[in-house]
Formats: structure tokens, C-alpha cells, sequence
């Protein structure tokens, strides 16, 4: 599945730079292609790419199919009519350095409202039959209910839909009918927001692949219970008669937190999923991989077996583990959709069952440097062909703030890196980002963060925090000739492409 001796790059969408407040599928993006390309990497990885949900987190998405509106590329939309010139000039006003999800949320959103509401009028033809092509393919799985669930969140100004009135909770057909009839102009905007969506995605994918760029996606386990996921598939999740949560998925304490992570996420009632043959994971599937030709999956431990956490419980502590549906959902999605192009984010708490079930199906798993080299006994050589090989992930510090921020009460952990990395700490990215090259993991994923040797401001995610995540962005010009240089000879000296 993974094409022997490649690199590629971590950064999310959101992260490029741009003159309109947020990274978007637009000329920085396919720029950004063009680098990767000249540098010689030939995979791009980013975030899940869905809505942002609670705290901005792509991860608690209230939908798991939607496009996120926020990434859909402004200029285009004046180019094609859209929207007016002028109607940019306030985007101009917002930060460059940074993601402001507060300034740019309503101004965002409330313009392509109205792009939604004048595409009948302003699209040509070919347009307007291509979007009902798209809503006719994708509103019987799940864009009608994901349009329907943002009315009504509207409706009810934000509030979880267990908050709802019961008739609107519960799906009562002549209550939804009735919203559905009242609201149609808005239904239809959403719908042709998420159309210019894909369109634009579409042509960057294409655009990537002529480049020799692969795209690699990301598709959390869970799904946010405030999601319209859920609210149309209440059955499929452990929840009790109002619809909130039994037990709740996160990790025992780990790593990241000595209380464990409590995700809030619901957890699936994988019985149900058994019973009509995981219709709604292979419907899921792909659509992921519709998008992008390698896909990330992550915790995939989850599907051997996951932390149940009771819903009233304090902290992650008080969870078990229990099974999960292992080989049977595998087997079910292979038998629907063949050779699965899937990495198993196997991070964590990894159990010889969980390994085995990743070899079972030849998937590829992950291996994070900044985990490994402060053992003592650390080896490369350990690290399989079959894996992708990361100086850390969107979770981690960057590389230069965990060494000198992470580790900087640890001056045995210190010598024990330098050791490794056969290095010193004023080149420590470069030192990790050779190692991660040197193995022999398939594909070695970088984070444009430690490609440039920046400190913590630019971290992109704290795990267990909510405040000041997700808003990075690297600046116009900061991949210099300099950067793509030592890239390429890095790459050179290792033998990847």
C-alpha cells in the first residue's frame, strides 16, 4: 500500500497562509503542492477537513462527510461571481499570523450564506447541473440530515440537539417536514456551499496527484455526539432514552495526562453496526477515501478494544476497557470497498492483539520519535518497513520546544537524544528529521513546523486543553531556498523521494 522510501509533510489546511484569515483551497494550496514537489516530498498529510466543532477542533466535528466551509477559497468564488470584490475587504483586516476563529467565524459564514443563496442566479449552467449531480448522489447518505441539523442548530442558537424540542430530538417525520418546508431556500444554500466545497477539492486533489503529490487524510474512530452523525443515527450509539451518552471514549492515563483523556465522544453500539452488516462505517469509509489516497485512521486500538468511561465519572480513571469489533468491521470493509489505503494510528496503550490485528491486514502503523529516542535503549533499526515514521504528530510539541521545554528537567533524557541523533541542541530538528529519514519506514511524515525548527508558538495542539489550538499558520515566504535545500539533500542522503 505505502510506496517504499517516501517523505511527505504534516500541515493542516487551515495552517497555509493567505490574505483571508485561514488557510484555503486556493493558489497558496497549490503552491504549497508546487514545494513539496521542487523539495522531492511526495505526500501531504493534514487534519480531518469537516467542520470545526467544539473549541475549534477538528475532531469534534459536526459532521464526519461535510466540507468545512471555513476552507473554501474566496477568490475563486469572486472569479466565478459569486461574490464582489469589495466583499473581501474585511477578510484583509484579519490576522495572517494566526487563525482568529472568533473574527472570521461570523464573517465567513455569513458571506457564504449569501454565496449559497445567489448560486441558482450567478452559477452557468454546467454548474447548476453538476450540483444537483452532487446532491442527488450524497443526500440520501448524508447531506440532507447534515443541512437539516444545521437549520435546526440555528434554530435553537447552537444548543445540542438532545436540548432540542422532542419532535426535533427525536426526528419526528411531520416536525422535520414542516422545518423542511419552512426552510428550503436555506437548505438549498447549504447544500450548494458544500458543493463549491468538493468542486474545489476535486480540482486540488487532481492537481496534487499531477504533481506526484499524494494526499493523506485523517478519520477520527468517534464522532461528536452534537453531530448530525448522531442525531440521525441515534440507534448505532450508546445512548440512553434522551438520547445523551451511557459511557463516553478516551484513553487511560497516558503520556499526555495522568488522568487519562475524557473525549466526551459517544461510543457506538457496535452490536447494532454488526447487525446490518457496518452499512454506516462502510458508507463512512468511502467517502474518506474518495478524498484522499491514504487516510489515517485514528485510534485505531479502538477497534480491537476501547476505554469505556461512564458518563457522570470525573476523570478518564474510572473507564474499562471492552471489545471492540475487531477483524469483523475490517473484513466487512475490505469485502465492500477492497484493498483498504489505511494507516492505524496505533499511538498509546498498544496491546500484542492490537498488533496483530493491524498485521492481519497488512495496515501500516505509526512510529513517533519523540517517544522512542529518550529511551536509553532505543533502536532504529526496530522501526519496520510497513509504518510511517513521525518526528511527532499535531499532538506533539515541535520538535525544538520539546527538547528544550519537555525535556528540560530531564538532562539524562537530553544525552540520551543527542545520543540517538547523533546531533547537538542547536540542530535538533534537522538531527531528528535525518533519523526519521534514515529507517526503514515506508514513509517518513514531517511537520512543516520542524522542516523550519520552530519553537513552541508553533504548536499546533495541546491534548487535554481547549484554549489557543488549531490557529498556526505558517507565513508567506518561510519555506526559503535555504529550507528546500537542506530538505533536498536530506533526502538525497537517504535515498527518498
Amino acid at each position: 500500500m505505502l510506496a517504499p522510501r517516501r517523505a511527505g509533510v504534516g500541515l493542516h489546511l487551515s495552517s497555509l497562509p493567505g490574505d483571508y484569515g485561514i488557510g484555503e483551497l486556493g493558489h497558496h494550496a497549490y503552491r504549497f503542492i508546487d514545494t513539496l514537489a521542487s523539495m522531492g516530498l511526495g505526500v501531504w498529510q493534514f487534519l480531518p477537513v469537516g467542520p470545526a466543532g467544539y473549541a475549534y477542533s477538528p475532531y469534534q466535528s459536526p459532521s464526519t462527510y461535510a466540507g468545512n466551509p471555513l476552507l473554501v477559497n474566496l477568490e475563486a468564488l469572486r472569479d466565478q461571481g459569486f461574490i464582489k470584490d469589495h466583499e473581501l475587504s474585511p477578510f484583509r483586516d484579519l490576522s495572517r499570523d494566526r487563525v482568529d476563529f472568533p473574527a472570521l467565524l461570523p464573517l465567513k459564514l455569513e458571506l457564504l450564506t449569501r454565496v449559497g443563496e445567489r448560486f441558482e442566479a450567478a452559477a452557468s449552467p454546467a454548474q447548476r447541473q453538476a450540483r444537483d449531480e452532487f446532491v442527488a448522489l450524497h443526500d440520501p447518505v448524508w447531506l440532507h440530515d447534515y443541512a437539516l441539523f444545521e437549520v435546526l442548530r440555528g434554530r435553537y442558537r447552537q444548543r445540542a440537539w438532545p436540548e432540542w424540542d422532542e419532535p426535533h430530538a427525536m426526528r419526528d417525520p411531520e416536525a422535520l417536514q414542516k422545518i423542511e418546508r419552512a426552510a428550503r431556500t436555506e437548505l438549498e444554500s447549504i447544500k450548494s456551499v458544500q458543493f463549491l466545497f468538493f468542486e474545489q477539492w476535486r480540482k486540488l486533489r487532481e492537481y496534487a496527484n499531477g504533481r506526484g503529490v499524494r494526499l493523506m487524510g485523517d478519520l477520527p474512530i468517534y464522532v461528536a455526539l452534537d453531530s448530525a452523525d448522531t442525531w440521525a443515527n441515534p440507534e448505532l450509539f450508546q445512548l440512553d432514552e434522551s438520547r445523551y451518552p451511557t459511557r463516553i471514549a478516551g484513553v487511560p492515563p497516558d503520556y499526555f495526562s495522568k488522568d487519562g483523556q475524557r473525549w466526551d465522544n459517544p461510543l457506538y453500539d457496535w452490536e447494532r453496526h454488526a447487525a446490518d452488516g457496518y452499512r454506516w462505517w462502510i458508507a463512512r469509509v468511502r467517502h474518506a477515501i474518495a478524498l484522499a489516497d491514504l487516510v489515517r485512521l485514528d485510534h485505531f486500538r479502538g477497534l480491537e478494544s476501547y476505554w469505556a468511561i461512564p458518563a457522570g465519572a470525573e476523570t478518564a480513571r474510572d473507564g474499562e476497557w471492552r471489545p471492540g469489533p475487531a477483524g469483523d468491521l475490517l473484513d466487512a470493509l475490505r469485502d465492500a470497498l477492497g484493498d483498504l489505503p489505511i494507516i492505524a494510528e496505533d499511538l498509546g496503550i498498544i496491546t500484542p492483539e492490537v498488533e496483530t490485528l493491524r498485521n492481519q491486514y497488512g495496515l501500516a502503523g505509526m512510529k513517533v520519535l519523540q517517544f522512542m529516542v529518550t529511551q536509553k535503549a532505543f533502536d532504529p533499526a526496530l522501526i519496520p518497513e510497513n509504518s510511517v515514521c513521525y518526528t511527532g504528530t499535531h499532538d506533539n510539541d515541535t520538535t525544538v520546544g520539546w527538547f528544550r521545554n519537555g525535556l528540560e528537567e530531564a538532562p539524562q533524557l537530553q544525552s540520551n537524544v543527542l545520543r540517538h541523533v547523533q546531533g547537538s541542541p542547536e540542530t535538533i530538528h534537522q538531527d531528528l528529521i535525518r533519523l526519521a529519514f534514515s529507517t526503514a519506514a515506508d514513509l517518513a511524515v514531517i511537520p512543516m513546523q520542524d522542516f523550519l525548527g520552530l519553537d513552541s508558538q508553533a504548536r499546533m495542539n495541546t491534548p487535554g486543553t481547549v484554549i489557543g489550538n488549531w490557529s498556526w499558520r505558517l507565513k508567506d515566504g518561510e519555506v526559503t531556498p535555504e529550507v528546500r535545500e537542506w530538505v533536498q539533500g536530506a533526502l538525497s542522503e537517504s535515498a527518498r523521494s
